[in-house]
This record gives structure tokens, C-alpha cells and sequence, in this order.
């Protein structure tokens, strides 16, 4: 990825140097490209060019008591937003990034029989491909069944899961059960490139994400992105990635951006938690995973993976917890993540065998946070992203499991367990 003082900086550069040019960040002025070890060294060289980065390094994806824990159903059953109607993130739509989704599964079933996936699509941006896009697909089309599917459909229903009735009896609902979902399927085999485009694709279809013409009653605005993925143990964080120029200039546009803190646990001696979870920007959040030991208690514990920060180092520290240990959501039983997972449960139809299961990881703790902020928008539409993050961190729940707290915060759970009473109210 060529960054340029101009996007066509950026691309004289390209072409002088010879690379074949694949896509384009219009946004942020890169331009993708490939070409051998010698182009790109020559492109470094050329004029108006910033910044270079590779686009193919490998990331990976992080792998109900929970709303009890975070007051989410308290909140959607006692307060109401701006509009009047209870806060269940109605109004919203949230991406999310990842795998993929099987928008027909029955956590994503509306009353009218319709899907909550207002929009399905897939990038195809790979270091070997000849295209660098992001393709809408029907709404019908499963795209979270590759190698290690399943991921995405898990996490998209923690997101906005509609209230459900499994046959045993248990009664399910995602995050904000009001949200809509955008899914972007970047497909099992991740990487920073495709990751990217879809962050991307937000950019500049934020406002109207199932084209122009769509009313938003239903297909709301993107006000947040969702991104259970990252490099395994950690890394520098770099502000001139193509990553942090999209979620600053998401920000900017009024969408946060919540990522996964990472699976890689710590001790505080070093960070481990996911480099671009930690933009000081507001309304770029980092997410640690919170274990409520299957009771909805708010005095648990820190998940012993949940990636810690450096200790020395307040800049490397997750923003907030969520839970993320033991969390039962969407699945088939044929998809790989599913298939690990603790306890295959059956939805409310005869033919919805094994269509829950129950999965831990800070990927479970991302997608609460990124559903309670579709609440906060709908409690105050006009709210920016730093206004948000602020809500959620002035109210957390400060349990005192773990690190101690040092100006509020802590290096493996940050400002507490989210709240979304209190931060719904915080935020008006």
C-alpha cells in the first residue's frame, strides 16, 4: 500500500515505478499495488510518496449471563432513546468485519420474516488476485462457511441476535436487538489488505450502506464498525498504517471503531494487546474480555487470555471490558469455530439443530461493546465517537479482580466493565 501527500502523488508514484496498481483508498490517498522487490524499493524513492506498507501479513481471528453482567437488558427493557422506543440500537447499523455471515440463521430472523443483514458483501482484495474490491452479494448467500467459518456468524449475533427461544427452554438476544448488521466476510484466511478495504467500504458507504435510494428506516446508517481479528501477541502501534488513517477518518465521519484487545494473556511486562486498539483517537476502543463466571455478576473476574498492556505503557491498555468467556450465540455445527465450541444448543425450529454454541475470546467481548454503542446512538443520534467512548468509560464498573486501577484505568481491563444504564444516561 502506497500512502502519497496526494492520491495522485500516490499514483504517479506507482506508475513510475512499475508497480501494477490493484485498488485504490480514494480517502486517505493510498493506492494498492503489486510488483517484485525492486519496484517497490524504487516507489519508496519517489517523490510525493509518505509511507509503504505490505498488505498480505497474516491476522487472525480472536476466539447468557452476559447482558445481566453488562445491564444491556435492563437497559433495553427500562430506558428509551431519542426516539421513544425502547434501546435495543434501533435506528443503527453496525459492520461487522470478519468471516463472513449466514444471514439466514433464526438469531437473525425479524418478526416479518426478514433477515436483520441488511447487507451482505465480501473482499476480494488477496496479494495474489488481479481485483482489489468489495462485492455485494445477495442477501441469501451464506459467506461465513471457508476453512475456519463460523467466526463471523458468532459474533454478529453477540451483536444483534434478536430475542430468541431456544427448545431447551433458554432465552437468547444479542447486544442492541434493535441494530441492523452489515457484514463485510473478509474470509477465513484474513489479512491486513483485505481487512482494509473493508474498513474502506465503510468509509465512504457509511451513510447510505445499501446504496442510495434505500430508505434508512431499513437500512440504517454505519455509526460503528466491529473487528475481532489481529496479529498474534501483539505488536507497535504505527499511525501512518493505512489502518489508522481509515478508523481516524471513520471517526471524523461520526462511526467508532471497537477492536478485539487480542488472546494472548500477558503479565504486564510487555503489550500484548492489538496495535491499532490502541489510537488514542476518541471513539477507537479496545476491548478486554470479562468472565462473569456464568452468573451475570459484575465483580468477576479478567479472562486469563485477554491480552494485557505493558504495564509502564497507559497508551497500550484496553479502553474497557466486556464479557467474553462462555458466550452462547449463532452457529451451524458444520462450521469449524462452532465446531470447538462448549455446548451445542437448538434453536426454536424442528430443523435448527445445533444452531448455538457457546465460545470464549476477546472476539465475544468486541462485538457487546460494539452493540451497546448502536444503544448509545440511539439514546443520543447526534453524539460524536469521543462523546461515546466517553460515556463508556466515565460509568464502567470498576470490579476488582486483576491490576490495580491507576488514574481510573488498569493494563489488562482498562476503565471496568461496561455499563449501559449508565452510560446510556451519561451520553444523552
Amino acid at each position: 500500500m502506497v500512502h502519497g501527500t496526494s492520491l495522485g502523488a500516490a499514483r504517479d508514484a506507482v506508475t513510475a515505478s512499475g508497480l501494477t496498481k490493484k485498488g485504490e483508498f480514494r480517502k486517505i490517498d493510498v493506492v494498492v499495488a503489486r510488483g517484485t522487490k525492486a519496484q517497490i524499493e524504487a516507489v519508496r524513492r519517489q517523490p510525493g510518496v509518505t509511507y509503504v506498507e505490505g498488505g498480505a501479513q497474516k491476522i487472525d481471528f480472536f476466539q447468557e449471563t452476559s447482558n445481566t453482567a453488562t445491564r444491556g437488558a435492563e437497559a433495553a427493557a427500562t430506558l428509551t432513546g431519542a426516539d421513544g422506543l425502547p434501546l435495543t440500537g434501533r435506528g443503527v447499523s453496525v459492520a461487522v468485519i470478519d468471516s463472513g455471515v449466514d444471514p439466514t440463521h433464526p438469531y437473525f430472523k425479524e418478526a416479518d420474516g426478514s433477515s436483520a443483514v441488511v447487507a451482505n458483501l465480501k473482499a476480494l482484495c488477496e496479494p495474489l488476485t488481479e481485483t482489489c474490491s468489495v462485492q455485494r452479494l445477495p442477501g441469501s448467500i451464506d459467506t461465513d462457511t471457508l476453512s475456519v467459518g463460523g467466526h463471523g456468524t458468532h459474533v454478529s449475533g453477540i451483536v444483534a441476535g434478536r430475542p430468541t427461544t431456544l427448545s431447551d427452554g433458554g432465552r437468547l438476544q444479542g447486544a442492541a436487538p434493535g441494530a441492523k448488521l452489515v457484514s463485510i466476510s473478509t474470509g477465513a484466511g484474513i489479512v491486513i489488505l483485505g481487512a482494509d478495504s473493508a474498513l474502506n467500504w465503510v468509509l465512504e458507504n457509511h451513510e447510505a450502506p445499501c446504496g442510495e435510494g434505500v430508505p434508512a428506516s431499513t437500512c440504517p446508517p454505519i455509526k460503528v464498525t466491529n473487528n475481532s481479528y489481529g496479529p498474534s501477541g501483539g505488536g507497535e502501534f504505527d499511525p501512518e498504517s493505512a489502518t489508522v488513517k481509515l478508523q481516524r477518518a471513520l471517526a471524523a465521519e461520526g462511526v467508532v471503531t471497537v477492536w478485539a484487545a487480542g488472546n494472548d494473556g500477558g503479565d504486564g511486562s510487555e503489550s500484548l494487546t492489538n496495535p491499532p486498539g490502541q489510537d488514542p483517537t476518541g471513539g477507537i476502543l479496545s476491548v478486554a474480555s470479562y468472565y462473569d463466571q456464568d452468573t451475570g455478576t459484575r465483580d468477576g473476574v479478567v479472562s486469563e487470555y485477554s491480552s494485557r498492556g505493558d504495564a509502564s505503557d497507559a497508551s497500550t491498555w484496553p479502553d474497557i471490558s466486556a464479557p467474553g468467556e462462555n458466550i452462547t450465540s449463532s452457529c451451524r455445527p458444520y462450521l469449524a469455530i462452532c465446531s470447538t465450541g462448549l455446548d451445542f444448543r437448538n434453536g426454536p425450529g424442528a430443523l435448527d439443530i445445533g444452531t448455538f454454541n457457546t465460545i470464549s475470546g476477546t472476539s465475544m467481548a468486541a462485538p457487546h461493546v460494539a452493540g451497546i454503542v448502536a444503544q448509545l446512538f440511539q439514546a443520543n443520534p447526534n453524539a460524536t465517537p469521543a462523546q461515546v467512548e466517553a460515556a463508556l468509560k466515565s460509568t464502567a464498573h470498576q470490579f476488582g479482580d486483576g491490576a490495580a486501577y491507576v488514574g481510573g484505568t488498569s493494563y489488562d481491563k482498562g476503565f471496568g466493565l461496561v455499563d449501559v444504564v449508565a452510560a446510556a444516561t451519561a451520553v444523552r
